[in-house]
């Protein structure tokens, strides 16, 4: 399981206070997080990941077994009416089960592992297409062996550039028709000399291919010498910006003297009416389980989400020549969204009022491996207004409410290269669950010999940023799955347009109206949606359950944008990514259907994907049903993204829909003591009032 470590830290102020903070946070730690009962959706322990290397090591690997690696390990998740059965019963914890892709002799194998019996359940070879995803440890062995191959040293020297600045980084190269592949990369350079924004100066024109299971060169490109571009004003780093800089902001703090309201027991998270489940995963990053909301009136906590996560990130370029058409990468399935998630900076990645999860993964070796800081979990107060009123009509008298708009965010961040995904699982008062994705990061730059505009005569697939550099068109697809259970697992999807009505009869001096026209999905194929097409509001509803006055209750989607996959249905990378045709999708729950993907997506052929599995058309209605959601951005860099690209969001919201009896925040405190204004009686509309 993983530890949990809270840390509360004050911006400079006096001493006293500082160590009256301390304090402060010395007793809350102590209060925040107790000891707690083993949870059937608690990630592995240090020791289980261990207990899986040891028992492989001694069955299937105890005579015959070489050259094993792990690429993945993670709960094998027990079937829900078993988790559902364990929480309404308090009973034994089901027996603990570890999912393992590995390597074993150059097969893919697919692993069950029973920790609680120390056996292997099952251990099927994949003899079908793909691979599973890249481990750290063969990306840094395959990105040094350039610098050993004469032919590579050979082109550095001819460019006129230090070995000793050149570092490389490793490459999926996709699929794109082969019938046979072998599990091979591509690895790409860049140079320093001056700078550590390495993304800002490719060596271009060199393409080097490495055969993973071989660790070596297979195959080798000089194409073309194209300038390096330049290292002047490209370094980030704060301590090498010159003179003038900015006007500095003073400190902002985020103060609790009081304590957080939030608690951790284990891996249960509570704050306010919400209670969920929080573990991390090396391929998808943090999980949110069993998140159910606390409805007053009924004076119980009813069901909303059973399981969501991160499904896969597809972002494909768009530069079709020879040493960028392959750059169309699959980032949870090919290099772990987790796994490259990085530790957090208190006071910067996330406020001083955070709480910190460390996650642990298991390293090619069988090893595992600590991510300090990896998950933070904060209350956020930014000024905003969750609710108000002011009411003047009242004669002689002016009153005001205001609700703060307070939220609990669940944040990680991933490192994929050039990119740096923030993601943000924020819970709201209202009884809403909003998803932010932030991408920041750098520009993924193609070197080029142009440096004016004017100059262009041919496609450049991007724009020219600077000099001799060229930001690459691109997108960035991320498919969400959301296993929503709207007060119980047994829900419909409704999808509902507004339709415009004209007003024919006498009945009024209108001329027309709109109004709301709702169809239940009765199969998967009904389910499929691109926003944008009509679909105006998207509910999943429990249609065994009325309000009072009669209608279903539900969650609603509310979706942040409406990108499309522009790319043809036909071309590999949408064969590949056929999840990134819809916006939306809604299945029947599979636990085998978890990754939109598919299992082994390096070098995948489309063949094993939540586009692939909807084609069986089953039956959603009235079933525990799926939804996938997939928010996407097309990127045409601007030279505002250079050489470091500003935060742009994007993401969804899933807000109740007559889920309860009346508006919850009517309930919600304010942060301090509300006064009612009183006014003279010269008072009209609100003016010339006093406290």
């Amino acid at each position: 399981m993983m530890a949990f470590i809270f840390q509360l830290k004050a911006a400079p102020m006096s001493s006293g206070l500082n160590v009256l903070l301390f304090l402060i946070c010395i007793f809350y730690t102590h209060s925040l997080i107790s000891s707690h009962q083993l949870h059937p959706l608690d990630a592995l322990s240090t020791t289980e990941l261990t207990q899986v290397h040891t028992i492989l090591k001694s069955t299937i690997c105890s005579t015959s077994c070489h050259n094993l690696s792990y690429h993945y390990v993670g709960l094998a998740e027990p079937d829900k009416p078993i988790v559902l059965a364990w929480i309404d019963d308090n009973a034994k914890v089901p027996p603990r089960q570890a999912f393992v892709l590995a390597r074993i002799n150059q097969q893919n194998h697919e692993i069950i592992v029973d920790l609680t019996a120390s056996a292997i359940i099952s251990n099927k070879v994949h003899d079908g297409h793909g691979y599973p995803l890249l481990t750290l440890d063969e990306q840094t062995a395959a990105n040094k062996l350039p610098f050993s191959y004469s032919p590579f040293i050979k082109s550095i020297e001819k460019r006129g550039l230090k070995k000793e600045e050149v570092v490389c980084q490793s490459y999926t190269i996709g699929w794109f028709g082969d019938k046979k592949t072998k599990r091979i990369i591509r690895v790409t350079c860049y140079y320093l000399d001056g700078t550590i924004n390495l993304y800002m100066r490719p060596i271009e024109g060199i393409t080097v291919t490495v055969d993973l299971d071989q660790m070596k060169i297979t195959g080798y490109q000089d194409r073309a010498i194209v300038p390096v571009p330049k290292a002047d004003g490209t370094d980030y780093r704060e301590v090498k910006q010159k003179q003038p800089v900015s006007s500095p902001i003073k400190p902002i703090t985020m103060l609790q003297p009081h304590g957080p309201s939030f608690t951790i027991d284990g891996h249960i998270v509570r704050w306010a009416d919400w209670k969920f489940h929080l573990a991390f995963d090396m391929r998808v990053g943090p999980i949110i389980s069993l998140a159910s909301v606390r409805d007053h009136d009924k004076d119980a906590y009813r069901d909303v989400l059973y399981r969501g996560f991160v499904s896969e990130l597809f972002v494909p370029y768009m530069d079709i020549t020879e040493e960028w058409y392959y750059r169309t990468y699959f980032d949870a399935g090919e290099f772990g969204f987790g796994l490259c998630a990085t530790s957090l900076f208190p006071s910067k990645d996330c406020p001083e009022n955070a709480a910190f999860l460390d996650g642990y993964y298991i390293s090619q070796n069988g090893t595992p491996t600590k991510i300090h800081n990896v998950i933070c979990v904060f209350e956020r107060y930014g000024g905003d207004v969750l609710w108000r009123h002011t009411e003047t009509a009242i004669p002689g008298k002016v009153y005001t409410e205001v609700r703060p708009d307070v939220s609990l965010v669940v944040r990680m961040v991933s490192i994929i290269g050039n990119y740096d995904y923030i993601v943000d699982w924020e819970f709201r008062q209202a009884g809403s669950i909003k998803v932010n994705i932030g991408l920041s990061g750098l520009l993924e730059i193609k070197a080029s010999t142009y440096i004016h505009k004017d100059q262009i005569r041919d496609e450049v697939y991007g724009t020219l940023v600077s000099q001799n550099t060229v930001g690459t068109y691109h997108d960035h697809f991320l498919n969400f799955h959301l296993d929503l259970d709207v007060d119980g697992y047994d829900n419909s999807f409704i999808k509902t347009k507004l339709q415009t009505r004209r007003v024919t009869d006498k009945r009024s001096p209108r001329r027309s109206y709109w109004t709301a026209v709702s169809e239940t999905a009765k199969t998967e194929s009904d389910a499929r949606i691109n926003l944008g097409s009509g679909a105006a509001e998207l509910l999943v509803v429990n249609p065994n359950k009325k309000t009072k006055v009669g209608n279903y209750v539900g969650y609603r989607l509310l979706p942040g944008s409406f990108v499309h996959n522009l790319l043809t249905n036909d071309d590999y990378p949408s064969i590949r990514a056929g999840f990134a045709k819809y916006n939306v999708w809604v299945t029947p729950y599979n636990k085998s259907e978890k990754w939109a993907g598919g299992t082994f997506v390096d070098q995948s052929q489309g063949d094993d994907t939540l586009a692939v599995w909807s084609l069986r058309n089953r039956e959603i209605e009235n079933k525990d049903i799926v939804l996938w959601y997939t928010l996407g951005l097309h990127h045409v860099p601007i030279q505002e993204d250079f050489p470091i690209m500003p935060t742009v969001n994007n993401g969804f919201e899933l807000r109740p829909a007559n889920f309860f009896e009346h508006n919850p925040v009517l309930k919600v405190k304010s942060l301090g003591k509300v006064e009612q204004l009183k006014c003279s009686k010269e008072c009209q509309h609100g003016f010339n009032c006093t406290n």
